[in-house]
């Protein structure tokens, strides 16, 4: 392109520049007259340094802030940020276009009028703070705990909120996992303990990802740095993922297979390294539970029952466990799972031999995706982590590292008691190894319990929305004895908020403090989220009473707002709340933020006042120059490091045995009174106690005392005893069914679209709907203008295969129908998605009741809903995202119409009777529209969705469990109660009951 084609070409569209003479000679830039051209404006900038809230990420970002005007002119990446390193993507520079959207609420907003119908009310702070502490403070003192819910998508800062909750004494926290991660997150936790993985893809020699995590994943930004520049370096990637994602067309190897099948295929590899003796044996001798696996001869004989194993050892040395690994696993050839997976017995045998040759220094990833689209998608975690087992890659360099080796959580300066309480309408019996609350099932579980709500909190959390089955939601919301009041908290509107009795406005992510730690790479930080106008003010002397001080109009932070409700919740202490919210420098006094954060960071985070001291610098004054610091970067191998001399001398210590029989006495480990204290309170699994009641400090490992996993076995668990102690002893190992008998016989793992139940012939298609686009993120990026106009439809993706036998092109209008409902959306063909299979994005299709609220005009269309008899809905465009008149002139200036279509609402619950996961894909029917008007059309019927609750509800095997409990004690659990709160009161009847009954 030559340099007049470049002119040309960036300054299309902007007359005013090309009204400006050009040179004589292109080459030759020093003819252009510089006057000819506008003067550029010169700005005095002050940098504050903050941290991102457009998704989890959480990557640095520096505000550039006109010293002359106090105004954030523009956000640009951190360079000391240790896991963003100065670069961002699209969503953090566009969080200055949220902070000055015109569509923002700026006040307390008070319905008047029923839920639903717009209109409000400007109300302020304190009249909506003494009206929820009155509602709270009475639910409290009349033994209503059940009734306050504090619902969060993404929760900004780990323990903060929850520490409310534990302070006012409620298991009242609902969260958005199990729409999200709960099937990853169970897959690792059977393995590990620990929930999560952290690859370290920047040394790895092979990395396998199991979906888009390049392009938008889980810590997307700081993962996809590392891949690429290990990719620079050689190393190779493949991907598997039905869609062809941007990752997987970076990718060496692109496997595209049938969806919920991919644990065929990860099994079809972990049989080729085991029959081929390509595996780490010292590793896997060490550090797997196969001990416990050869002991449980009931289980091996279930297993050669089963037609898995041929024959049983008769003794149980570590080369029997190797044979018996053969045996199992021999019917898992590539040539199987090719059939099975509809892919490349060929391919299978590459990416084994990539996973050989890598070793230790094998990196892989799963986190929703597949784990979250079906049922048993757990079970694809535990294949998938299976052969970094085998190759020894956890824990090494290169390799897939346990989340809580790189988190750092802080202690604070007060600890609540454990909660006494357990809420079934969020930890209900049905699904007691559920991770975590069964948020997503919620209206369901309060009307099969009959039970209401008197205070409900939404935050970054749009449940109608973002949810399936979002007219249930609604229906919810309608029913004025079902919830009492419910409260949004949020920047911007929502469609969730139009059914809210109270709109209270939260800021931005440059407009909140808080305090994180993620796992994003070999290293141990934490970011430190701040008010970057506060932060400048403060910095000239100025007084801020509170943030509401410097953020625009009356947007305040949420832990300010926590600390204010708490406080008029337990005006004279009586109720044992105000005590966990007054100074730790002032007794009795009201603690500020700027105190909460002080204290954590003198005394709770390791080496951080000796670096601020090195530069005469407070702790609290360090981190907010650099709002970023680095603990360690000794992560790798935490399992192997010793257990501390001081634990030892008061252990007992227990070897494993040295003959090839189980000790039946005696659980080898390291065992003591009192577990030491930790600096890190990252959540771990435990405490283990033995028969004796003491607690495991480590394990023994060739007469070593070790720290090992957190699991029951102190090992990586091959053989889960929770799985087989809690009802599902099918499935204790990595499995997969075989055959169609097998399938019918292990329904729990087998996919609701398993492709040899759809039938094309008849319209029967299977929906793909788990993947959104790098740019936008749910609704915390309602506001930002740029990114909706880089992105704002999301049609529906066909193979032309299948375009053809439905008779349809491009932009063609088809309706795709689920179990209890239908929506029309447009077609987009591509080779990018396999035959049978259509996939559609989850993030868009935002829409509003009201013209001027609802959700953001930039991205939303504006609908009309009709409710039915018996549970039946209607939604119907009225129009899409167009002009309109504000504060901005770029509102004028909408050039797009189209704002997407709302999927997830047409979708039934389908909670996985394990690990409590939303199974997101969908069984459907597909038809062409007849002339192309019908656009954004949504029909559900509410009653259908009830009954295919309670249709699933059937797979579970409720608690209680071993010992009469909810849940196994040692599993994670978000605010964890205390022991006596697991036992299941024999009085009360679960929701299965009620069904028998």
């Amino acid at each position: 392109m030559s340099i007049q084609e470049k002119h040309a070409q960036l300054t299309k569209g902007f007359g005013h520049l090309r009204s400006h003479p050009e040179p004589a000679h292109w080459d030759d830039w020093s003819e252009l007259d510089a006057k000819a051209w506008p003067k550029r404006e010169t700005h005095h900038y002050e940098l504050i340094p903050t941290v991102c809230f457009n998704c989890e990420a959480a990557c640095g970002l520096l505000a550039y802030i006109d010293k002359e005007t106090g105004e954030v002119k523009k956000l640009e990446g951190h360079p000391l940020h240790p896991a963003s390193r100065g670069r961002n993507c699209a969503k953090g520079p566009a969080t200055v276009s949220q902070m000055t959207n015109p569509e923002r609420i700026l006040y307390p907003q008070k319905r008047v009028g029923e839920r639903g119908d717009g209109k409000w009310v400007r109300v302020t702070w304190d009249e909506a703070l003494d009206d929820l502490a009155g509602r709270i403070r009475a639910s409290l003192t009349e033994g209503r705990k059940d009734e306050i819910v504090y619902h969060v998508g993404r929760p900004g800062e780990d323990e903060y909120t929850e520490r409310v909750l534990k302070a006012w004494g409620i298991d009242g926290l609902s969260s958005h996992t199990n729409v999200c991660s709960s099937g990853g997150r169970t897959g690792y936790a059977f393995w590990m303990g620990m929930d999560r993985p952290s690859p370290d893809y920047a040394n790895a020699r092979f990395i396998l990802m199991m979906s888009a995590h390049l392009e938008s994943g889980h810590y997307f930004n700081p993962n996809a740095q590392r891949i690429i520049e290990a990719q620079q370096k050689g190393t190779k990637i493949a991907v598997i993922d039905t869609r062809l994602s941007n990752t997987a067309s970076k990718a060496d190897y692109w496997v595209s297979p049938w969806p919920g099948t991919e644990a065929a295929l990860l099994l079809a590899m972990a049989n080729g390294l085991l029959q081929s003796d390509r595996f780490n044996r010292e590793f896997v001798e060490q550090w797997v539970n196969w001990r416990e696996f050869l002991a449980d001869r009931q289980y091996l004989n279930d297993l050669k029952m089963r037609g898995f194993l041929t024959e049983i050892p008769s003794t149980q040395t570590f080369a029997d466990f190797v044979t018996v690994l053969k045996n199992l696993y021999r019917h898992y050839t590539p040539e199987w799972a090719a059939e099975e997976a509809g892919v490349s017995a060929a391919m299978i045998r590459q990416i084994t031999d990539e996973i050989a040759r890598a070793g230790t220094a094998f990196s892989s990833n799963i986190w929703r995706n597949a784990a979250a689209g079906h049922r048993g998608g757990w079970m694809i975690t535990r294949c998938l982590m299976f052969l970094n087992v085998l190759m020894g890659a956890v824990g090494e360099p290169g390799s897939m590292i346990p989340n809580a080796w790189v988190k750092f959580v802080p202690a604070r300066n007060s600890a609540p008691a454990p909660i006494r309480e357990w809420n079934e309408n969020h930890w209900p019996r049905e699904f007691p190894l559920s991770y975590f609350e069964m948020s997503f099932c919620l209206p369901h579980i309060l009307k099969k319990r009959d039970k209401r709500l008197e205070v409900y909190f939404t935050r970054v959390m749009n449940p109608v929305w973002t949810f399936p089955d979002g007219f249930s939601w609604i229906e919810m919301f309608k029913e004025k004895d079902r919830v009492g009041c419910h409260v949004t908290l949020s920047p911007v509107w929502s469609e969730t908020s139009q059914f809210s009795d109270y709109v209270l406005p939260m800021g931005l992510g440059t407009e909140r403090h808080d305090l994180h730690s993620y796992e994003t790479h070999a290293s141990q930080w934490i970011g430190f989220r701040q008010p970057v106008a506060r932060v400048s003010k403060e910095r000239k002397g100025e007084r801020v009473a509170d943030t509401r001080d410097t953020n625009p109009g009356e947007v305040w932070e949420e832990n300010e707002f926590w600390i204010e409700l708490s406080w008029r919740i337990d005006p004279d202490g009586s109720l044992g709340i105000r005590q966990h919210f007054e100074s730790p420098y002032r007794p009795g006094e009201k603690i500020t933020v700027l105190e909460y954060y002080q204290w954590i960071f003198e005394n709770s985070v390791p080496g951080l006042p000796a670096a601020a001291a090195a530069e005469g610098m407070t702790p609290l004054q360090y981190m907010q120059r650099y709002a970023a610091f680095e603990i360690t970067s000794d992560v790798y191998a935490v399992h192997k490091k010793p257990v501390d001399e001081k634990v030892l001398e008061h252990a007992v210590l227990v070897p494993e045995p040295s003959s090839d029989r189980i000790l039946v006495d005696q659980e080898p480990g390291v065992w003591v009174d009192q577990l030491p204290r930790s600096a890190n309170h990252a959540p771990l699994p435990g405490p283990f106690k033995n028969a004796h009641g003491k607690l495991r400090a480590g394990v023994m490992v060739n007469g070593r005392a070790v720290k090992g996993f957190p699991t029951p076995s102190g090992k990586l668990e091959f053989f889960s005893t929770t799985l087989r102690d809690w009802g599902w002893p099918e499935y204790a190992i990595p499995i997969y069914p075989r055959n169609e008998r097998e399938r019918e016989s292990m329904v729990h793992i087998v996919s609701q679209v398993h492709h040899k139940t759809i039938d094309p012939s008849q319209g029967e298609y299977m929906l793909l709907p788990t993947f959104r686009l790098p740019m936008l993120i749910h609704s915390r990026t309602n506001g930002a203008k740029w990114l909706h106009e880089i992105a704002h439809t999301n049609p529906v993706w066909i193979n032309p295969k299948d375009a053809k036998r439905l008779g349809v092109t491009t932009g063609d209008e088809l309706k795709i129908s689920t179990e209890i409902g239908s929506l029309v959306d447009k077609v987009w063909v591509t080779e990018g998605i396999k035959p049978g299979v259509i996939a559609c994005s989850h993030h868009l299709g935002r829409w509003r009741l009201h013209e001027e609220t609802g959700s953001d005009r930039w991205n939303s269309s504006l609908v009309k809903m009709e409710q039915g008899s018996a549970g039946t809905w209607q939604i119907k465009q009225i129009h899409g995202p167009q002009p309109f008149a504000s504060s901005d002139p770029d509102s004028e200036r909408i050039w797009w119409t189209d704002g997407g279509v709302h999927q997830n609402i047409i979708f039934p619950v389908q909670p996985d009777p394990i690990s409590g996961m939303m199974c997101w894909h969908q069984r459907i029917r597909v038809e062409k529209v007849a002339n192309g008007t019908r656009y954004g059309e949504i029909e559900v019927d509410t009653e259908k969705a009830y009954q295919v609750f309670e249709k699933w509800l059937t797979l579970t095997r409720p608690a209680p469990g071993p010992g009469g409990l909810y849940r196994p004690y040692w599993m994670l659990r978000v605010l964890k109660p205390h022991p006596d709160a697991y036992i299941v009161p024999q009085e009360q009847k679960g929701m299965r009951d009620v069904n028998e009954a």
